[in-house]
């Protein structure tokens, strides 16, 4: 049987840069351990997906559409990845801003300005040079996946998707009807109850339950 768009299915990967095949994502504990990337808070368990809904990169999540279970490898160009880098989003920042909150600027610092993430390339007297790509932003990226099975159960696929806004949300499903235990705004609820039906047809109604 084939993946197609729509279908929830479970994958293993572990993530590289193509240019210097350095790890910056994966699921997968032992290879974890064995590059000194292991982190006892991080959750290494394969993650379950949304074929066509971009819970993974727009390069990846299309290219996972249409295979056998089993293990690939896929390539991902820049823009089909975190995009290509965008002269645009260097910014000369004024330094008074950095020090204003206790910050020292330096040249590899990882700041935050208005929720927007940058890191410094430079630092000049009262000029500061912020870099708002993102750090993969303009690298080629190559994924060895391991599709694992193709989900059917409609409670693995409401966790999936309750997972994407906070982790392990108690939910209950009664029929054609969800309950959610999770505390959103009107928006937040319209959008996530629009996604929910739009993934999951057998679910004809949601009520949130404010926790």
């Amino acid at each position: 049987m084939k993946t197609k768009e729509g279908d929830f299915i479970e994958i293993d990967f572990v993530a590289r840069t193509k240019q210097d095949n350095k790890i910056f994502d994966l699921t997968n504990e032992k290879v974890a351990r064995e590059n000194n990337l292991h982190h006892k808070d991080h959750d290494y368990s394969p993650i379950t997906i949304c074929l066509g809904k971009n819970d993974v990169l727009p390069g990846l999540d299309k290219q996972l559409i249409n295979k056998e279970l089993g293990e690939y490898k896929i390539e991902v160009n820049a823009e089909d990845g975190f995009g290509k880098r965008n002269t645009n989003l260097i910014k000369l920042v004024s330094t008074n801003i950095f020090l204003q909150q206790n910050i020292k600027p330096m040249p590899g610092l990882h700041v935050n300005l208005d929720e927007i993430y940058g890191v410094i390339m430079s630092v000049s007297g009262g000029r500061t040079i912020v870099d708002f790509n993102h750090p993969l932003s303009g690298k080629d990226l190559v994924y060895d996946v391991e599709i694992k099975r193709i989900v059917i159960d409609i409670n693995e696929k409401i966790k999936a998707i309750l997972n994407l806004v906070k982790k392990d949300t108690k939910f209950e499903l009664k029929d054609d009807k969800l309950v959610v235990n999770l505390s959103l705004n009107n928006k937040q609820e319209k959008e996530l109850t629009e996604e929910i039906k739009k993934r999951i047809e057998e679910i004809k109604e949601i009520e949130f339950k404010k926790t």
